[in-house]
C-alpha cells in the first residue's frame, strides 16, 4: 500500500482493508492507545506476530444545520476483511440508507430523542447535536456496545444505551423525536433461512414496519415526530399504499409517506440473499431463492415498495395531515439533505391548513429562489403546449401549469396578494375571477405545501 509508514496508513491497512499489522505499526498508529489499549477495547486480537482487527473503522464526515463534521464510526467487519458471509449478529457500518434516514431527519432542536434499533449508533450520534438527551436501543448487545463506542471515540456524552426489542425498552416514555432504520428487510420466517438482526426484523412480511408506526403513537409526545425507513408488500395487484393506510387509521397522527422505489419481488429476493455473501448459481442461494419466492407467494405478494415515513403528532386535536405519494426521480440539490425541505413542508402545511380560502386570498405568497419554469412548443407554435414548475430543491418535484395558474404563479412576487392577482389574472383572461378563484386556490394549497410557493414570514 503506497504511504505504509505512517500511523494513518497503519490505520487504514488494519481497520479499513483489515490486515494485519505488526506491533511496531500498531503502536506508532496509536501512539495515545497502544497496543495494549486496542486489545483492551477489542479493536484488535493478536494472533502468532501480528495485530488484527475485531471491528471496521471508517471516517464519517456529513454537513447539516450546524454545518460541517465528521467523526470516526466503527462497525464489524465486512464480508471481504472476513472472508467470508457476515454472520447473523453483524453490526453494520454507515450505508446508504443511514446516510439516507439521518439526511431525511428534522434537525431543529429537540429535548429528547429515540434512536429505535441503533446499530452502529449513526443515527443517535447525528441527533445528538440538536438534542439534549438521546435515548439509543438495540436487540443486539454487541450493537449497543460498539455504538457506545463510537459515541466514546467521538466525544458524544449525551446518549444512553438500552437494550431490548422495539419499544420495549422506553416503555411509559415519550420523545420529541423518534428515529428508526429499521430492520425492515423481508425475509422468510423459516428456520433454515439465516436471519441477520441489522436488517430483518423477526416478523412476517411487512409487519415490523406497521409495529414501529403502532408503537410512535404511544411514545411521540405531543408535537413530537417520528421518521424512518420502511418496506411494504404490494398484495393480489392491490395498491401497498391501502394496507398502509390502514396502518394509520386509529394512531391519532400526522402522516406522510414518500415512497421511492418499487422493486420486483424475485429481484427484491436475489438482492438480499446477495446481500447476505450468498453467491448466485450456487445450491444454497437456490435454495433460499425458493424459499424467498415460496413465502412471497403463500401472501400474495408481487413488488415491494421502498420509502419514508414522517409521522407526527398534533399539539392537539385530530390529525389533519394524511399524504401518501410516490416521488421516484432524482433529488434536488440538498447541502444539509431533506430535513430541512421536510420542517418546511410540515411548517407550510400546517400554515395553509388554519387559513380559510379567503384568508389565503389575502395573503402575499413568494415563488420560492429555487424554481424554475419550463415551457415546451410545437415547432413554428406562438402558444406552448406544456408548462411545467420545477424545483431545484427538495423532492424536486414538477408540477403541472395551465394558463390560469403559470399567470398567477408568475405574479407571485411578494408585492401584491393573492386576491389581488386572481382578479387581475381573470380581467386577462376574460373569465369569471369566482371561477378562476375556484380552480386556483387548490393548486396553490399544494404549491404553498410542496414548497413552491413560500407564505410570508
Amino acid at each position: 500500500m503506497a504511504g505504509r509508514g505512517t500511523g494513518l496508513a497503519d490505520l487504514a491497512w488494519l481497520f479499513v482493508l483489515g490486515l494485519p499489522v505488526s506491533h511496531r505499526e500498531l503502536e506508532r498508529a496509536l501512539p495515545s492507545l497502544g497496543a495494549d489499549g486496542a486489545m483492551t477495547l477489542r479493536l484488535v486480537a493478536r494472533w502468532i506476530d501480528d495485530y488484527r482487527p475485531l471491528v471496521d473503522l471508517r471516517p464519517h464526515a456529513f454537513v447539516d444545520e450546524l454545518g460541517e463534521g465528521s467523526w470516526w464510526i466503527a462497525s464489524d467487519p465486512g464480508e471481504a476483511a472476513l472472508g467470508h458471509a457476515v454472520p447473523e449478529g453483524h453490526v453494520l457500518g454507515v450505508g446508504g440508507a443511514s446516510v439516507t434516514l439521518a439526511g431525511l431527519s428534522v434537525g431543529t432542536p429537540a429535548r429528547s430523542v429515540l434512536d429505535l434499533g441503533t446499530g452502529c449508533g449513526i443515527q443517535a450520534l447525528h441527533a445528538a447535536r440538536h438534542a439534549t438527551r438521546v435515548v439509543a436501543t438495540d436487540i443486539s448487545p454487541r450493537a449497543l456496545e460498539l455504538a457506545a463506542l463510537n459515541a466514546e471515540l467521538n466525544g458524544v456524552t449525551r446518549i444512553e444505551f438500552r437494550l431490548g426489542s422495539l419499544y420495549q425498552p422506553v416503555a411509559g416514555e415519550t420523545f420529541d423525536r423518534i428515529l428508526s432504520n429499521p430492520p425492515f428487510v423481508i425475509t422468510p420466517r423459516a428456520a433454515d433461512v439465516p436471519s441477520y438482526e441489522y436488517r430483518d426484523g423477526g416478523l412476517e412480511g411487512d409487519d415490523l414496519v406497521a409495529s414501529v408506526i403502532a408503537g410512535a403513537a404511544e411514545r411521540l409526545a405531543p408535537g413530537g415526530i417520528a421518521q424512518l425507513l420502511g418496506n411494504w408488500e404490494y398484495r393480489d395487484g392491490g395498491d401497498a399504499f391501502d394496507r398502509v393506510g390502514k396502518w394509520l387509521d386509529g394512531t391519532g397522527l400526522d402522516a406522510w409517506i414518500v415512497e421511492r422505489e418499487v422493486q420486483d419481488a424475485a429481484l427484491y429476493a436475489e438482492t438480499w440473499i446477495r446481500d447476505g455473501g450468498i453467491l448466485p448459481r450456487t445450491p444454497e442461494f437456490d435454495r433460499l431463492y425458493t424459499a424467498w419466492l415460496d413465502d412471497f407467494a403463500s401472501r400474495g405478494v408481487t413488488d415491494i415498495g421502498f420509502g419514508y415515513i414522517t409521522l407526527r403528532r398534533p399539539e392537539t386535536g385530530a390529525p389533519t395531515l394524511r399524504r401518501l405519494e410516490r416521488l421516484d426521480g432524482a433529488l434536488g440539490h440538498n447541502p444539509t439533505g431533506l430535513g430541512t425541505s421536510v420542517t418546511e413542508a410540515l411548517e407550510a402545511f400546517d400554515w395553509q391548513h388554519v387559513r380559510s380560502d379567503a384568508e389565503l386570498r389575502a395573503s402575499v405568497l413568494t415563488v420560492a429562489p429555487d424554481v424554475t419554469e419550463e415551457r415546451h412548443y410545437w415547432p413554428g407554435d406562438e402558444h406552448p403546449t406544456v408548462m411545467d414548475l420545477r424545483q431545484g430543491g427538495g423532492f424536486a418535484r414538477g408540477f403541472p401549469l395551465g394558463t390560469a395558474l403559470a399567470a398567477v404563479v408568475g405574479a407571485c412576487d411578494g408585492e401584491l396578494p393573492l386576491g389581488a392577482i386572481c382578479s387581475a389574472v381573470a380581467d386577462l383572461l376574460e373569465v369569471e375571477e369566482a371561477d378562476l378563484v375556484s380552480e386556483i386556490v387548490p393548486s396553490v394549497r399544494e404549491l404553498i405545501i410542496t414548497g413552491f410557493l413560500a407564505p410570508p414570514e
